[in-house]
C-alpha cells in the first residue's frame, strides 16, 4: 500500500482555503503569476462569489485571464498587490500570496518586501473572522531571503488576539524550496 507524502506549501495553502472558503465567498489572488492559484479559489467561491487579481506584469495577467475564461467571477488588476485596497472593501474570507518571481518571466522582476508588507497589512484588515491568508515563500533568489526575513517579522507582530500564525517548511531539502507562512483571523 502506497502512503501519501507529506504536502508541498502550496497544496497544503490549497488544502487549509479549500476547508475555510464557500460558494459565494470574495477571494483575492494577490500574486497571479501564472493563474493557478486564480483559477483554484474561482472553481470554490463559484459564480455567487468573487475572486480579484492582481499581478504587476501584463505578461501574468494575460496568462491567468486565458485560464480563467470561464470564470467570469474573476477580475484582473495589472497592479501591485499594494493597490488592493482601491479594488476590495471588505468581507474578503481568503487571500493567497504566492511570493518569488514569475515562473518561465523575467526573474528580475520579483516581490519587494515593503509592497509585499503594505499588501499584508491591507489583506488583514479586509479579512473576515475565520478567514485566512498563505504565503507562499521563496527565499531562494535575490532578494528572497530578505523578503521572507521581513515577513516574518512583521507576522510576529501581529497580535495574538486577533490572529494565529503558523508556518510549514521542510527543514531537509536542498534549494531553498518555498515554506508557507499562514495567518488566520480569530
Amino acid at each position: 500500500m502506497s502512503r501519501p507524502r507529506l504536502p508541498t506549501a502550496i497544496e497544503l495553502a490549497h488544502q487549509l482555503i479549500r476547508e475555510r472558503l464557500s460558494p459565494g465567498d470574495t477571494a483575492v489572488d494577490a500574486t497571479v503569476g501564472n493563474g493557478h492559484d486564480t483559477v483554484f479559489l474561482a472553481s470554490i467561491v463559484g459564480a455567487g462569489g468573487r475572486v480579484i487579481g492582481f499581478d504587476i506584469q501584463e505578461t501574468a495577467i494575460q496568462i491567468t485571464a486565458a485560464k480563467a475564461s470561464g470564470f467570469p467571477h474573476v477580475t484582473l488588476h495589472v497592479e501591485s498587490h499594494e493597490s488592493i485596497g482601491k479594488y476590495v472593501t471588505g468581507g474578503v474570507q481568503a487571500v493567497m500570496f504566492n511570493l518569488g518571481y514569475l515562473p518561465g518571466g523575467d526573474k528580475s522582476i520579483t516581490t519587494r518586501p515593503e509592497s509585499t508588507i503594505k499588501a499584508l497589512n491591507l489583506s488583514t484588515n479586509l479579512l473576515s473572522g475565520g478567514g485566512l491568508i498563505t504565503i507562499a515563500v521563496y527565499g531562494g533568489h535575490p532578494g528572497g531571503e530578505q523578503e521572507a526575513t521581513a515577513l516574518e517579522e512583521w507576522s510576529r507582530q501581529l497580535p495574538q488576539e486577533g490572529f494565529g500564525v503558523a508556518k510549514y517548511q521542510f527543514l531537509n531539502q536542498r534549494n531553498s524550496p518555498p515554506y508557507l507562512l499562514v495567518i488566520g483571523r480569530r
